[in-house]
């Protein structure tokens, strides 16, 4: 299963996974569309990269004036610090230039910047890029890649997923604008809930129908349907885009059914044909298994899943907490006083059910 293989590759520090442009290019035009000077008079650091020949130095590199940019700062991580080994080989474009170093080229990281028109030619492109190596190994906690989140306005990357919270919490330490790559399971993390819940930050625009391909040179190691032998991708449904910069989507209201119409006519076989949603042994609440299934007309406290996230508009619903926050004691007010059992989950004829987000609808109050 893709997700089995993502938590294995985060088991394994198995952290090389390549977005393709066409994802980047989506995602960052729905940014751009929404607010056109998003980027304008910016400083952007592309940390966790590989600039030679990463899509997203080459998008940014590539839309330079388009987007009005100021800056553009990329870095890599040393091939020698990497915890998964591979058979490193410079580039001709790094062995080429006079200021290659064969004790650096796998030992340090390297950056490249992108401020000014270097080749002359009247404009600002992937061709004005500089680089050069860093002092050390391009560790994103390093003080050298510190100094340069300070320097930047907005971080954009793909971190590793193994380190996506501590990656997180450096961004949120400098305060800093952001849009990055993370598995849909961090929302469950403490830290990172707490965030999306106070809506300081939210999910990104998407991937296209929900799926994320990626290159890496593990490719061969995924099963059959994860790993396209054709394209050498490998195909996660549950990855997404985590941001404080504001998109479109975001605002966009969920079209929803009432309650009747969803208990008639719902296409799950879960609410269709009941005669009520089912309610929590021990939470004061309904649960709501799709968010599709969400009823228009009701004013109580509900549990939908944690995809949620990816349709919610902070203008039609109030998030309350999670199962998580009930477990800790932060929300006593929605646990059933005559339930002697575990609140760790949402129960229901006293079975364990999956992970839940609890909401109201911003009209209601509890």
């Amino acid at each position: 299963m893709a997700n089995n293989n993502l938590a294995n590759a985060k088991r394994a520090k198995n952290d090389e996974f390549y977005t393709q442009y066409h994802d980047i290019e989506k995602e960052i035009t729905a940014y751009f569309e929404y607010n056109p000077d998003v980027f304008r008079g910016k400083t952007v650091l592309l940390p966790c990269d590989d600039p030679e020949w990463s899509n997203f130095t080459k998008f940014f590199a590539q839309n330079f004036q388009k987007f009005g940019l100021k800056k553009l700062i990329s870095t890599s991580y040393a091939t020698d610090s990497k915890n998964v080994k591979s058979d490193y080989q410079p580039t001709r474009f790094e062995t080429s230039d006079p200021q290659y170093d064969e004790n650096k080229t796998a030992r340090n990281g390297k950056i490249f910047t992108l401020s000014h028109d270097k080749t002359g030619n009247g404009k600002i492109d992937v061709n004005d890029l500089e680089w050069h190596y860093l002092d050390g190994d391009g560790d994103f906690k390093s003080d050298e890649i510190k100094a340069l989140r300070d320097e930047a306005d907005i971080v954009i990357t793909n971190p590793p997923f193994s380190l996506f919270r501590d990656f997180l919490m450096w961004i949120m330490e400098a305060n800093k604008r952001f849009v990055i790559i993370g598995n849909m399971n961090a929302i469950t993390y403490k830290e990172v809930f707490a965030l999306l819940k106070e809506d300081h930050i939210w999910l990104g625009n998407g991937f296209h129908a929900g799926n994320a391909y990626f290159a890496t040179p593990f490719a061969r190691e995924y099963a059959g349907g994860v790993y396209d032998s054709e394209t050498g991708l490998v195909k996660f449904r549950n990855v997404c885009w985590f941001t404080n910069l504001d998109h479109g989507r975001r605002h966009q209201l969920l079209p929803l059914m009432t309650m009747e119409d969803n208990l008639k006519y719902s296409k799950h076989k879960e609410i269709k044909g009941k005669d009520s949603y089912d309610r929590y042994d021990n939470y004061n609440a309904i649960e709501v298994p799709f968010t599709d299934a969400i009823p228009s007309d009701y004013d109580g406290v509900m549990g939908v899943p944690i995809s949620f996230l990816d349709k919610y508009s902070p203008e039609q619903f109030a998030i309350l907490g999670s199962d998580y926050n009930i477990k800790e004691g932060l929300l006593p007010e929605l646990v059933n006083p005559m339930w002697k059992g575990k609140v760790d989950r949402g129960y229901i004829n006293n079975e364990r059910r999956y992970s839940r987000i609890f909401i109201r609808h911003k009209k209601s109050k509890i």
